[in-house]
């Protein structure tokens, strides 16, 4: 008799045991959860975010279903530049999110004549004409356009299938996203600031 007595409460302390470690292992996942989401909501909404390439209008400096990820940060502590690749809301439907290259800042007129693209500005009165190492074919749009203030005009480098400012206007400023910060996906592409320009001539 005493000896069942013994196993019995053994038993139960040895449950009790299980119960506790496994609420502690329930708690340690809840609280690894919580310091994740903690660190991950506030990158995702005001630092980075991730965007796939759709279409090939910035061919071939970015190619369909590649993965970036897009630097929200860089905009909020500096200004856009011209060259800069960018992630925008659509202006005509802010749900969608298109990427195109930053060719006209605010204030200025963009002249495009036989594919040449030319800037005036309050600094160049008399204009200078874009080098974009980036476009791989002629294209022969023409057209004069205007930007005002916190506007950028911006262009796919596949000038001759891109639906961009030429089609549907300006960018507001307070719809640019952020820059194409880092191209992740393919692998084989991996790359930091990609498509970005060591320099442009003004």
């Amino acid at each position: 008799m005493n000896e069942n007595n013994n196993i019995e409460p053994n038993a139960q302390n040895i449950k009790k045991v299980k119960v506790k470690k496994q609420l502690k292992n329930f708690w340690d996942l809840i609280s690894f959860a919580i310091i994740a989401l903690i660190i991950v909501i506030p990158i995702r909404l005001w630092i980075a975010q991730p965007f796939v390439v759709s279409g090939d209008s910035m061919f071939p400096t970015f190619h369909d279903k590649e993965y970036l990820i897009v630097d929200e940060l860089s905009y909020i502590l500096d200004k856009e530049n011209r060259g800069d690749v960018v992630i925008f809301k659509y202006p005509n439907d802010p749900k969608r999110y298109f990427i195109k290259r930053i060719i006209g800042m605010p204030n200025e007129e963009i002249n495009i004549k036989n594919g040449i693209v030319t800037i005036f500005n309050s600094h160049n009165p008399s204009g200078f004409v874009l080098d974009e190492p980036y476009i791989r074919e002629n294209f022969f749009a023409n057209g004069t356009y205007k930007t005002s203030d916190n506007e950028y005009f911006v262009m796919g480098d596949n000038r001759n299938r891109s639906s961009d400012s030429r089609v549907w206007g300006n960018v507001p400023k307070k719809l640019v996203v952020g820059r194409a910060f880092l191209r992740l996906i393919p692998v084989s592409t991996i790359s930091y600031l990609p498509g970005s320009l060591k320099s442009f001539n003004e």
